[in-house]
């Protein structure tokens, strides 16, 4: 059983994540050969206060 975890940036539009759970599936049966039902896709959203570039949260960053 196949499972992916992918860590996000917090803030994307619901329907985003939905499509990347879903590209992310279709691109794993499609590679290793496996029933879609077998996927796992964990989908972690990180607030942007807890994730770091170059020691500033990318809360402190201009956009």
């Amino acid at each position: 059983m196949p499972i992916v975890n992918i860590q996000i940036l917090q803030g994307r539009p619901e329907e985003k994540v939905k499509a990347l759970i879903r590209n992310v599936t279709e691109t794993i049966c499609t590679t290793l050969e496996v029933p879609k039902e077998s996927v796992r896709v964990i989908v972690t959203e990180i607030p942007k206060t807890h994730w770091g570039i170059g020691g500033t949260p990318v809360s402190d960053q201009q956009n």
